[in-house]
């Protein structure tokens, strides 16, 4: 994901929950040109976090200015990526997304799906129109790697998706020695008892960057192998 941001004036009387802004990406949203709005701080400490500043600083930008720039994109863009950090976990989000759609962009959300009663609000009232789910590993290796304690709530939000309409996709980060191929396979398994169905995106750990955690080199040797089922499309991502 591209995180260069763009310089916008601040409101110190309202909310800085957001890092910075990217004012125009074309890989974030299926289909759809966008802008994406990088929300500070997160409830996980994913081992292989590309995005340290982020889940560790403090909000720069204030939600007025957001919606200011936005004012400005009428017409030029689709939608609005409403990414992190963890989105999910700032005050006045709900009211933040009510007044980007009624300058009528589609949004979409990346999460970690901590925050299922939020989620379920979102997509309840009609808020949301994408979903990228972030599906970091099993039950045994999820404290780990995420240090922390949220995998019923990630289940919680997964249900929710999977028996609403909206559209959604399940994505996980691969790091060899982070998830073995066995995990792997249960894993899908995992989708399948679930009753998921659809693309399973799987993007690979980029090797040289900065992490949260200092990891050993990953392979992409999984990506040799076809793990897709009857139900269950696996894609790798570069």
């Amino acid at each position: 994901m591209n995180t260069n941001s763009v310089h916008i004036s601040k409101k110190p009387s309202s909310i800085k929950g957001i890092f910075s802004l990217t004012p125009f990406t074309l890989l974030d949203y299926p289909h759809k040109t966008a802008c994406i709005v990088w929300f500070a701080g997160c409830n996980m400490r994913c081992l292989y976090c590309y995005n340290p500043d982020i889940v560790l600083g403090k909000g720069k930008i204030d939600f007025d200015a957001v919606l200011s720039f936005l004012k400005t994109r009428k017409g030029l863009l689709d939608g609005v990526v409403l990414s992190g950090g963890e989105c999910t976990l700032h005050k006045k989000i709900i009211d933040f997304i009510k007044e980007i759609k009624t300058m009528e962009f589609a949004v979409k959300i990346d999460t970690n799906g901590s925050n299922p009663k939020i989620l379920n609000s979102l997509i309840h009232h009609q808020l949301i129109d994408y979903v990228a789910l972030d599906y970091k590993s099993l039950p045994h290796t999820f404290k780990k790697l995420t240090q922390s304690g949220l995998f019923s709530e990630f289940e919680e939000s997964l249900s929710i998706l999977i028996r609403s309409n909206i559209s959604f996709e399940v994505r996980t980060t691969f790091h060899s020695s982070l998830i073995k191929e066995s995990d792997f396979t249960k894993m899908i398994e995992y989708l399948e008892n679930q009753n998921f169905e659809g693309n399973y995106y799987v993007q690979h750990f980029m090797n040289n960057v900065p992490t949260l955690s200092k990891l050993d080199h990953s392979n992409k040797e999984i990506q040799l192998k076809n793990f897709s089922t009857p139900k269950i499309k696996v894609i790798f991502r570069d």
